[in-house]
């Protein structure tokens, strides 16, 4: 367990193990990879239960009864017990699991397959308009579709605290009625990095009313329970967890409005995704979320506090954050900025030029254009102090 002194100290041996079981990170040491928002590279284990799945027991579930079939079967149930595990449910017999393509996907069915059903015309929903387009556009989809039937419901922008930049309870609390149907919010803010303390919707919008969670940002990078947070869907991508692209799962609690029954016909699962997530949440459990969570943070404030003193940039987000002794919250693992003279996307050129991957444009941010582009830089337990200090070195010579 860290110690009481500082992270990139305390957890350095224990991180340097970790770092060395990434096959893609180890084959390129002149390489720093930092769009782990965008997708995260995968460790050996993961690599290695894909392989053997592919290679031992690779078949459809539920459709056969022969014994490959069975364990992929088998699998598939594991799996889904697995993510109510590491969500830390407290009440997995009544709650469900869905896997899905990724968080997009999830969300997309929730807005499609259940929402719907809870609404009747007058009702009013809540849903962020600057998180990722991810986390709005299903909803307002689903108000299009409603209205097509002739249910008409308003759609209301979950307010944000100007100084901080995660919701503001109390404009939340006077926005609120007894109309008020359905909350979507994000835990981590794909752009921002910052906890969007989602525990205090609860409080705001009382028993009721069923609160889905964007966990993108959060599965797979920090702690995630849903006892504490108290939401009725999580929605999370494997590919961001350290597992396969095209794999994700909503998990459902069952207990506020109908329970989540995806429509249609849910055909051949994809097994493989499935495979790799169990195996992801298995070495990310080993790991430790609260130690990775510990680890990235103690990078992202080591680079604010950089960036800090650079006067040709400008760090996007909560300003109170970036003070290594600034009483707000510090960012989790993301940390996005801009030069004041070079535009994201020659910055993003120059970086990697220097062997630095970063994410260089909008960030799929709702509400937001090409011109508002930013560098992205986000982290995961595979990245160094050292690989913080060389990009702040770049970056000065760029003043």
């Amino acid at each position: 367990m860290p110690g009481r002194g500082c992270p990139l100290d305390d957890l350095a041996s224990w991180q340097r193990a970790l770092r060395a079981q990434f096959p893609i990170i180890v084959g390129h040491p002149e390489l720093a990879y930092l769009d782990s928002a965008a997708t995260t590279q995968k460790p050996q284990a993961v690599l290695d239960a894909i392989q053997s799945y592919l290679t031992t027991t690779n078949a459809n579930a539920g459709r056969g009864t022969y014994p490959w079939a069975n364990a992929t079967t088998a699998l598939v149930e594991r799996t889904r017990e697995r993510v109510k595990e590491f969500l830390g449910d407290p009440a997995a017999e009544h709650s469900s699991v869905h896997f899905t393509a990724g968080t997009t996907d999830g969300l997309r069915i929730i807005a499609r397959d259940w929402l719907p059903g809870h609404l009747t015309a007058g009702d009013e929903i809540v849903v962020p308009h600057a998180d990722h387009q991810a986390n709005l556009s299903p909803w307002l989809e689903a108000r299009e579709l409603l209205a097509r039937q002739g249910v008409g419901i308003r759609v209301r922008e979950l307010p944000y605290q100007e100084t901080s930049g995660d919701y503001d309870p109390a404009a939340l609390a006077a926005l609120v009625g007894p109309r008020t149907r359905f909350v979507a919010a994000t835990h981590v803010h794909h752009v921002y990095g910052s906890d969007m303390n989602v525990h205090r919707i609860r409080r705001v919008v009382g028993p009721e009313v069923p609160i889905c969670l964007d966990a993108a940002q959060s599965v797979g990078h920090m702690p995630v329970s849903v006892a504490e947070l108290d939401v009725d869907f999580v929605v999370f991508s494997g590919h961001k967890a350290l597992a396969l692209p095209g794999s994700g799962a909503i998990w459902s609690r069952g207990a506020r409005g109908p329970r989540f029954r995806p429509g249609g016909w849910s055909g051949t699962p994809n097994t493989v995704g499935i495979a790799g997530l169990a195996a992801a949440l298995d070495w990310l459990d080993a790991a430790g979320p609260d130690r990775i969570e510990q680890w990235t943070a103690a990078l992202a404030s080591r680079l604010t506090d950089g960036l800090r003193r650079l006067d040709a940039y400008e760090v996007v987000g909560c300003q109170l954050s970036l003070a290594a002794r600034s009483p707000t919250q510090r960012r989790t693992s993301i940390v996005t900025f801009r030069h004041r003279e070079i535009s994201s996307g020659d910055l993003g050129f120059i970086l990697f030029s220097d062997g630095f991957m970063v994410r260089s444009d909008s960030h799929c941010q709702a509400g937001t254009s090409d011109k508002d582009g930013s560098v992205r830089v986000s982290l995961h337990i595979h990245n160094t102090p050292d690989e913080i200090d060389a990009l702040l070195t770049t970056l000065a010579s760029l003043q």
